[in-house]
């Protein structure tokens, strides 16, 4: 397998190098294999994206007329129907290429998992799910017909929202609701055609609760819908991240992405939700890994074809690198297989275990390879500097950072279930986003 540079083409890994191929489904070896095909081109374009912070457009129409923008939907709506973990797998392979796409197209494709997935929870009713059943067919059929990219921003600056609730609010007005706030990072932003609005839902005489988080999807066009700021940071500068104003935008029962309440009950009870991050990093990690073997191998194009494995400082290195890619992906991969709603415990904790190491196994292996492969790794016409800058940017993002990671598995190991709440440290309310059994629901975080 290979990667094409400007120079060039760069060899590359195959899923069968860290995957065990037998436990493949057939249609998701060819879904890894097509996107293997098409990362060559990904690879090419990606010097531009980061250079210019511009955004993926190319890749994004690839990977809509091979028919990827329908992964996470359902197969009854046209799409492919893939679970978590085999979502997780193609996005990794995308990262491999371009980091900026693989997290951009996490975005589209978490919207699709929350309709897809939150609907067949067991602790909805049937009345909820037949409310819920034509909104997520709205967005499907969108997402499948027009090729529609839908956007996720729910960050919000100077407030951590896994503690508070979404300062964007709505508040009831006839025939629907008005919007007001603004996003940060809004992934996506003036690229998309649908933006996944997270938002409180507020009333007179009361404070903001976390029980009345809403869900909206808002066109592009509509009008009160502004995207503002520049965007020009260290890392994933293709997302395009910039400010998404909200100023009374008017949305119905129909922009509902789900009906009033099921948010609030679904998600904490699918905790691996909110780890569709990591297959970004895991694909960055591998990508840096390969181009370490062939640039030690001289086979980089552009390069001189000097053969550096004959130094076992370099030897030991890559062996170093190869231990830390596969137990990150040995365990990142069990914990994605075992995504589901109601996880047990033991789930719960593989999968921040898996979610913490990816996110700083990412940026370690990054570094390592450009110590091993040298200076010349780190000049701007070589993809290692920009996988480099890309990593840095995982163990920051909520709200599965690396520190809440680690006091989210300490609690977990350390206390029972009926501790949680009186647990220490949680004075702030800084664990909303805490796993915390089967009677979770945002009405129990405080």
């Amino acid at each position: 397998m290979t990667i094409q540079t400007q120079m060039g083409v760069l060899p590359m890994s195959s899923p069968a190098d860290y995957y065990d191929m037998s436990r493949v489904r057939p249609e998701v070896a060819a879904a890894l294999a097509q996107i293997n095909a098409m990362g060559p081109v990904f690879a090419a374009r990606a010097k531009a994206v980061d250079d210019e912070a511009s955004f993926p457009t190319a890749n994004y129409r690839d990977l809509a007329e091979a028919g990827f923008l329908g992964l996470s939907i359902p197969q009854e709506f046209g799409g492919w129907g893939f679970s978590m973990g085999e979502y997780a797998m193609v996005g990794a392979e995308i990262a491999k290429y371009c980091g900026a796409t693989a997290l951009t197209f996490n975005m589209h494709n978490s919207s699709m998992a929350w309709s897809r997935f939150m609907y067949d929870m067991p602790n909805l009713t049937p009345d909820e799910k037949a409310a819920f059943a034509p909104l997520r067919a709205r967005q499907f059929t969108r997402a499948m017909r027009e090729r529609a990219i839908y956007s996720q921003p729910i960050s919000e600056g100077g407030q951590n929202w896994t503690s508070k609730p979404n300062q964007t609010q709505c508040r009831a007005v006839e025939g629907g609701w008005k919007i007001n706030g603004f996003k940060k990072f809004a992934s996506l932003a003036g690229y998309c055609d649908y933006y996944t609005i997270v938002c409180t839902e507020v009333f007179e005489g009361q404070e903001p609760r976390h029980e009345d988080t809403m869900l909206f999807v808002v066109h592009k066009d509509t009008p009160g819908l502004t995207v503002k700021g520049d965007w020009d940071p260290l890392g994933m500068r293709g997302t395009n991240s910039r400010d998404l104003i909200l100023k009374d935008v008017f949305v119905t029962a129909d922009d509902l992405l789900m009906p009033r309440g099921i948010f609030g009950k679904t998600l904490p009870n699918w905790p691996h939700m909110m780890a569709t991050l990591s297959p970004t990093y895991m694909g960055v990690a591998q990508g840096a890994y390969d181009f370490t073997i062939a640039y030690l191998k001289g086979q980089v194009p552009g390069q001189p074809p000097i053969d550096r494995r004959m130094y076992a400082t370099k030897r030991v290195a890559v062996s170093k690198m190869y231990a830390r890619l596969a137990t990150m992906r040995a365990l990142w991969w069990q914990a994605f297989s075992e995504a589901k709603g109601m996880p047990s415990k033991a789930e719960v904790m593989r999968m921040y275990a898996a979610q913490y190491n990816v996110m700083e196994g990412a940026q370690e292996l990054t570094a390592l390879a450009i110590r091993t492969c040298g200076g010349q790794s780190m000049l701007k016409s070589l993809p290692l500097e920009r996988m480099y800058r890309d990593s840095r940017c995982g163990a920051l993002m909520l709200p599965y950072t690396s520190e809440i990671m680690e006091d989210y598995i300490g609690v977990l190991a350390l206390y029972e279930m009926s501790e949680l709440d009186t647990a220490p440290g949680d004075e702030g309310g800084a664990r909303n986003s805490l796993w915390r059994g089967d009677a979770g629901s945002l009405r129990g975080l405080r």
